[in-house]
């Protein structure tokens, strides 16, 4: 059984760069689906502009008829705060023997050692550092450490094994930000070409970024 990647995140909105990132993941590495999993409570950031249903439609829009994606809504229905350690714990008793990929882009990976138990992933899940190319991976400090033991370039090894590597994989990095996109629409413009339409349509229907407070940008 091939692995299943997971992809968490505000997603607040969704858009063509978390699109294009996940897509090449689920290509290159030759994943069964990646699984977008929104956060409910998101303990390293404020409050989310979007409600959660809001979110959770965005995505569902954002990857509906796309072979390879799925969605999953357990930090939406989860009280409390939405650990990534928790889900991942959870969905390794789901499937004990899958593979277990949790997909990072290059901020978040080098924020993880602020991560609550971050130090247990690798228990767990391999973790699939999606970065720009021609970045460089930390070689010092605790990131440095864990990258020297538990990095691989052989993606046979995300298969072989069910857990406890670190694969570095450079994607195509669209300039997108969530908080641009929740900028410009504030602005009363449009964020066409940024994300799907279906997308766009949610945002549109809900206004909610146009009623959103934009000096607690995040």
């Amino acid at each position: 059984m091939r692995p299943i990647g997971i992809f968490g995140g505000t997603f607040d909105p969704i858009h063509y760069g978390h699109l294009r990132s996940a897509f090449e993941v689920l290509q290159a590495l030759r994943f069964e689906e990646v699984r977008f999993i929104p956060c409910g409570d998101p303990p390293h950031r404020g409050a989310t502009f979007a409600a959660a249903n809001v979110r959770l439609a965005m995505v569902r829009a954002a990857i509906s008829g796309q072979d390879g994606f799925a969605c999953d809504e357990r930090e939406i229905q989860r009280d409390g705060p939405s650990f990534t350690i928790d889900t991942l714990t959870a969905l390794r008793g789901e499937y004990p023997r899958r593979s277990l990929g949790l997909i990072l882009g290059m901020d978040a990976f080098l924020g993880l050692p602020q991560w609550h138990r971050w130090d247990e992933i690798l228990n767990v899940a391999h973790i699939i550092v999606a970065h720009r190319p021609g970045w460089k991976a930390p070689d010092t400090g605790p990131l440095g450490e864990i990258i020297a033991e538990f990095g691989s370039h052989c993606v046979d090894d995300l298969h072989d094994t069910l857990h406890g590597r670190i694969y570095i994989h450079a994607v195509t990095q669209l300039e997108i930000s969530s908080t641009e996109i929740r900028v410009l629409i504030a602005a009363g413009r449009d964020a066409r070409f940024l994300m799907p339409d279906a997308v766009r349509d949610v945002i549109k229907e809900s206004g909610i970024y146009e009623k959103c407070a934009i000096e607690n940008n995040a």
